[in-house]
């Protein structure tokens, strides 16, 4: 793991922290063969290892495409139905799962990006409320996106 340098500003800190989760997704579909990512690891959950990168690329594309710069869900997504990306990773292969999460974290840096100020809003509402910041839109994916790289170790734990 590469960390941000220890006094960068806090839109290098955040972002840095966020690709370093990503590429920690990333770096766990390399140590698994397509049949355990499609596996159900442990009793008491539907959870796979593919089911959580295929959902982790949907919720790039909903906090950043989506909900940050207001644009329509590219594909796959046809819709906001978290569990279609749950249930069909199971027929993903593994490349394919690595491409559509690095493409949609591609798009997520290049929405952050396109934004000049970590207190700029999203276009659209989140939970009904207000729109949020990019601050706490980056906050939110690092937690995400770090508790679901905590779902993955578990999961890989059971191979």
């Amino acid at each position: 793991m590469t960390y941000p340098p220890l006094n960068a500003d806090e839109r290098t800190t955040l972002t840095a922290f966020l690709d370093v989760h990503r590429a920690g997704v990333l770096g766990r579909l390399d140590r698994v063969t397509p049949a355990q990512a499609a596996e159900h690891l442990r009793d008491g959950t539907d959870m796979t290892i593919g089911g959580i990168v295929k959902h982790l690329a949907q919720m790039e594309d909903l906090w950043f495409t989506h909900k940050l710069l207001g644009r329509e869900f590219p594909a796959p997504w046809t819709s906001a139905d978290e569990e279609w990306a749950w249930s069909s990773a199971a027929s993903d292969s593994l490349d394919s799962l690595r491409v559509l999460y690095a493409a949609a974290c591609d798009r997520s840096r290049a929405a952050v990006a396109s934004l000049d100020d970590l207190d700029d809003r999203a276009e659209l509402v989140s939970f009904g409320r207000d729109r949020v910041n990019l601050r706490w839109m980056l906050v939110h994916m690092i937690s995400e996106t770090a508790q679901h790289a905590g779902h993955l170790d578990v999961l890989m734990d059971a191979l």
